[in-house]
Order: C-alpha cells, then sequence, then structure tokens
C-alpha cells in the first residue's frame, strides 16, 4: 500500500500574529478553489489514462484526494467533467489543424497529415476513447463528436485536389483511413504499436493514391 505524502508548513514562525486582509484571504480562498478543482480534473484523466472508461464520483474524489462534496461543489455532475474534457480535446486538436505543412505538395502533405494525427491521437487515446463511450448518453457529446468528424473531413479535404477532394470513392477511403477510428482499431484492436500503426496508415494512404 503506498503511503500518502503529506506536506506541511515548515519555518513560519509567527505566522499566527500575522493578519490578513479581506483581499488576501479571498485570493487565497480562490487559490485553493481552482486547485481543488485542477486536481479533480487531473484525477478523473489520470483514471482515464489508467483504464477505467467511466470513472465514479467517487473514484475521481479519492484518486484526488477530496471529498465528494468538493467534487459536487466545482462540478455538477460527471457529464460536468466529460465537458472539460471535450474541452481539452479540443485545444489539442486546434493547433494541428492550425499549422502549415512542410512539404510542399499535396502527397507529401497528406502524409505529413498522418504523422500529426498519430501523435494527437495516440496521447488522446484513452480520452477520446471515453467520450466516444459516453456520447451515447450526452446530446453535448454526441455534438462535439460529430464535430471532431466533421473537422477531420475539413482539414483533410482542404489538403487535397479538387478532383481528389470531391472523388465518392477516394476522398471516403482516405477519410477512414486517417481518421481517429482507424488509429483506434489499429492500437487497440490490433495491438499494434504506435509506430507500427503509423507505418500501416502511411502504407495503406500511398496506396490509396499511388497512381494519382
Amino acid at each position: 500500500m503506498t503511503r500518502r505524502k503529506t506536506l506541511r508548513l515548515v519555518n513560519a514562525p509567527d505566522a499566527e500574529n500575522v493578519e490578513s486582509t479581506p483581499d488576501e484571504e479571498s485570493d487565497g480562498r480562490r487559490q485553493r478553489s481552482e486547485r481543488s478543482r485542477e486536481l479533480i480534473v487531473e484525477a478523473f484523466f489520470a483514471l482515464i489514462r489508467a483504464g477505467d472508461m467511466a470513472p465514479r464520483t467517487a473514484q475521481v474524489a479519492q484518486a484526488a484526494g477530496v471529498s465528494l462534496r468538493t467534487v459536487f461543489r466545482h462540478f455538477d455532475d460527471m457529464e460536468s467533467l466529460y465537458r472539460v474534457m471535450a474541452e481539452r480535446i479540443k485545444a489539442e486538436i486546434l493547433p494541428l489543424v492550425a499549422a502549415p505543412f512542410e512539404a510542399p505538395d499535396w502527397r507529401g502533405r497528406l502524409l505529413e497529415l498522418v504523422s500529426r494525427r498519430a501523435r494527437t491521437y495516440e496521447r488522446l487515446l484513452p480520452l477520446r476513447v471515453a467520450t466516444s463511450v459516453r456520447r451515447f448518453q450526452s446530446a453535448f457529446l454526441m455534438d462535439d463528436y460529430r464535430r471532431f468528424v466533421e473537422l477531420e473531413r475539413k482539414s483533410l479535404r482542404v489538403i487535397l485536389p479538387e478532383a481528389i477532394a470531391t472523388d465518392r470513392m477516394l476522398f471516403p477511403a482516405l477519410e477512414m483511413a486517417t481518421g481517429f477510428q482507424a488509429w483506434r482499431r489499429l492500437r487497440q484492436d490490433q495491438g499494434l504499436s504506435a509506430a507500427r500503426a503509423e507505418a500501416v496508415l502511411r502504407a495503406t494512404i500511398a496506396r490509396l493514391i499511388d497512381d494519382r
């Protein structure tokens, strides 16, 4: 059993004689509240990354080292935590979409997109899976999932020539091969390493566009 470490303030003589102003006390309470909230979020994410796709409130409280009351003071329900998770995922994805490509042609940019998504999806894999499972119980997460898929589609289409972006056979194949679900299938269902999964996707894309 791991012993919990307790931090104690030391070398603070006469601390009881130092009067705090109302503003200082308010700032202190706010900082403690913000810290508790962040501990709860970190604990929630840690549980999911450890393999629990649907942690309960009591588990989150225990992992964060706070009371259930504290959890509910910051988050009305588990849905609120999943909303925070969705925002964190979006914050990870948007820089990927906005970053300029280095490759001079569309073929190079397409393979570069695969590598970018591989790195990002690997970081987000458990979080993305957790929200995907939860979306069937949450209108917000279902809408967020649809926005995520549309973002994948648009960011792929924009780097392709018009003839391929409008190809009713090739474009859906490219979208499927470069999407999150392909990464999840290779990493979780097939058990491939991240490097091997990326290599498989790059080979798939290369073959799809071989004669273009």
